[in-house]
């Protein structure tokens, strides 16, 4: 792989090895459409145990439409409720900002789907707090429309076993979006593969000793990269 195509060859089987690796997982993240919105901000910086800890306060609290009833919510109560989840007074802003932003819409989330995926995500983007990876997790799982999630896990196997980078965040998603035909069901285990795949073998100091991948790169040389 000395040269980006041959390792484009390469990547365009990925998605194929991860499934053979852990099997189909369908859509991987979990929820009903509105706890997949609140929960692409509570898991910022976090693990996914404490964003369902988070979403239990919250569960118990709400018993109806959780965003129409955390947006009624006083600004103290909305960040006790996600306190699990940590760094919980900045989130609570970035989710208060989301939460009125669905209020422009009265919470139709049925008319907010019927925008473009990047129409949607322009509007996203514009919210404070909310960047690219927490709009195109909400696009992707919330209003399952085909725009691929990047991560730190999906950059970490990119470099490790394949040898890519990219600048920034849009070069990274393209890519995926240029090699893999554009579908919800594909992204999002495709999405989930990875992540599984970062979490049991490439981790921050990875088991390749026991990882099933053959070919890749950091298991190949001197100097780990």
């Amino acid at each position: 792989m000395e040269n980006l195509e041959n390792k484009k060859i390469a990547f365009q089987n990925f998605y194929s090895i991860l499934k053979g690796i852990h099997g189909s997982l369908g859509k991987w993240w979990p929820g009903e459409r509105e706890e997949i919105i609140v929960s692409a901000v509570l898991t910022q910086n976090t693990n996914w145990k404490n964003v369902e800890r988070a979403l239990n306060n919250i569960k118990e609290v709400c018993s109806g439409d959780i965003l129409i009833c955390l947006h009624n919510l006083p600004d103290e109560q909305l960040t006790n409720l996600i306190r699990p989840a940590g760094f919980y007074n900045i989130k609570a802003k970035r989710l208060r900002q989301l939460l009125n932003w669905l209020a422009n819409y009265e919470f139709k989330l049925d008319k907010i789907a019927e925008k473009d995926a990047f129409e949607l995500r322009k509007e996203l983007l514009e919210i404070n707090g909310i960047g690219k990876e927490t709009a195109d997790s909400i696009i992707l799982y919330a209003f399952e429309k085909p725009i691929f999630v990047i991560d730190a896990y999906t950059k970490r196997l990119l470099k490790r076993i394949f040898g890519i980078e990219f600048n920034d965040y849009d070069e990274y998603r393209e890519f995926f979006e240029d090699n893999y035909k554009k579908t919800v069901e594909l992204y999002q285990e495709f999405h989930g593969l990875i992540v599984e795949h970062a979490k049991l073998y490439c981790t921050s100091k990875p088991k390749c000793d026991i990882c099933p991948i053959d070919f890749c790169l950091f298991n190949h040389q001197d100097k780990p990269f």
